[in-house]
């Protein structure tokens, strides 16, 4: 238990910073141990409680109407955290059915809205701890201080509600949820890649040593791979004198049976080593983005696919999708994939990850938008100035081939579904894209 520890405490961290349950409770109980804290250090000390001016508070001997004006409060801001969630949750169930289901993830973790909630709900427990300190037995006491905090409270929930409405008004928007999804993918890329594509040797090109029979470990729970600690994994294979082959990439589902890693020396795996291994894996029941680039691609993609789609027929926000999805492409392209880890002494490979390459996520971007919009003349066109913009980014002739190549396979989709006129658009702006490869210098290339 003891070494599954941190992955554990990675992922529970993970999924709880981005729900609605740290953050707001944390808040509300922080509020309303505030109030009850500062209700009782009143009556204790009622120095606290001269300072409210008389203006402000003017019966500072009647507890009815510090009774009052807490209740008051308290069923107000119920009464509007009721009403403004239940048309929250509205607008994000037809916000998912038009764009896609992988986006509620994303109102989710919105900081805003944690904090609003968590203001909402800390007012009204605010207010329901400091209620009992104002009494009219066995002594008469109203807790003025207190009660002005929440009616700075008040004001603040008044404040934040009206930002929250503007704020939300923009977040259900299609660009701003595009955007956010593309900064976020691309942050994961930072994590992951840090150095710059060049700066480091790779290892592809490496002899394994010759050892028996590489064995293979079985996953023992179903889900999609989250994380994988490489450091763990690096440090244990060190240690043991093992080699480790991750045979799942981040992000792929893993059935519980099937082979999750092979290790190069059966003997030496004995059944706590087993389980040292399996605590570097995080697997859940959905992909997230703790390591997952290609899942914040396949979001963006899936909103692009909706906005082409006949129902919708939207092409200025698959126009959109397409421009983030070059964006997140020449991140990736200008980054070296830490695609294997070697341990000391060196040229001795000790563990192997398979990253998704360039090819796999460039196809993971355009290709089921480019077989939808065919028909679309508009997404067409962009598709192929976002490969020229892609190509002019890159240094490697290889990558470029391969931008290159999916471009042809954009007008080759086209030709038999446009006109003349926009059929000729789509080839000059390709003779572009090819002129940029040195193996496509010729159109016969």
């Amino acid at each position: 238990m003891k070494t599954s520890l941190p992955i554990f405490v990675r992922n529970s961290m993970y999924a709880l910073r981005g729900g609605f349950l740290v953050r707001p409770l944390l808040i509300s109980l922080a509020l309303g141990l505030a109030g009850m804290i500062l209700s009782s250090a009143e009556e204790r000390f009622p120095v606290v409680s001269a300072w409210v001016p008389d203006a402000l508070f003017p019966s500072h001997a009647d507890p009815q109407v510090a009774q009052v004006m807490l209740s008051t409060i308290a069923s107000s801001i119920m009464t509007v955290v009721s009403i403004v969630f239940a048309i929250l949750l509205m607008t994000l169930t037809l916000a998912s059915m038009q764009f896609s289901p992988r986006i509620l993830v994303n109102f989710v973790r919105d900081h805003v809205t944690q904090w609003t909630l968590g203001v909402f709900l800390g007012t009204f427990l605010y207010c329901m701890a400091a209620m009992p300190a104002a009494r009219s037995l066995p002594q008469p006491f109203a807790p003025v201080a207190t009660v002005t905090g929440a009616l700075a409270l008040a004001l603040a929930s008044v404040m934040g509600l009206i930002y929250f409405i503007h704020h939300i008004s923009r977040a259900v928007s299609v660009n701003h949820i595009v955007d956010r999804i593309a900064r976020e993918t691309e942050r994961v890329i930072d994590e992951l890649m840090p150095r710059k594509r060049g700066a480091v040797a790779r290892g592809e090109d490496m002899e394994f040593e010759p050892e028996e029979t590489e064995f293979a470990v079985l996953n023992v729970r179903s889900g999609y791979i989250c994380f994988i600690d490489t450091t763990r994994l690096l440090k244990l294979a060190k240690a043991h004198k093992l080699r480790i082959r991750v045979l799942r990439p981040i992000g792929h589902f893993a059935p519980e049976g099937a082979p999750l890693f092979t290790v190069s020396h059966k003997s030496r795996l004995t059944a706590e080593l087993d389980r040292d291994f399996r605590s570097a894996f995080g697997i859940g029941p959905m992909r997230t983005m703790q390591q997952d680039v290609e899942f914040g691609v396949l979001q963006i993609v899936d909103i692009a696919l909706k906005a082409i789609s006949p129902a919708v027929n939207d092409p200025s926000t698959a126009i959109n999708c397409i421009d983030q999805l070059t964006s997140i492409l020449i991140r990736w392209a200008e980054r070296a994939p830490p695609a294997t880890i070697f341990s000391d002494p060196p040229y001795v490979v000790r563990v192997i990850l398979p990253w998704p390459d360039f090819k796999h996520l460039l196809d993971t971007a355009f290709e089921q938008i480019r077989h939808y919009s065919a028909n679309d003349v508009a997404v067409s066109l962009r598709l192929l100035r976002a490969m020229d913009d892609l190509a002019a980014t890159l240094n490697d002739d290889s990558m470029r081939k391969e931008v290159t190549l999916c471009g042809r396979r954009v007008v080759a989709n086209c030709a038999t579904r446009l006109d003349p006129t926009n059929l000729k658009r789509l080839e000059d702006r390709l003779a572009s894209l090819e002129a940029r490869s040195p193996s496509f210098a010729t159109r016969g290339a």
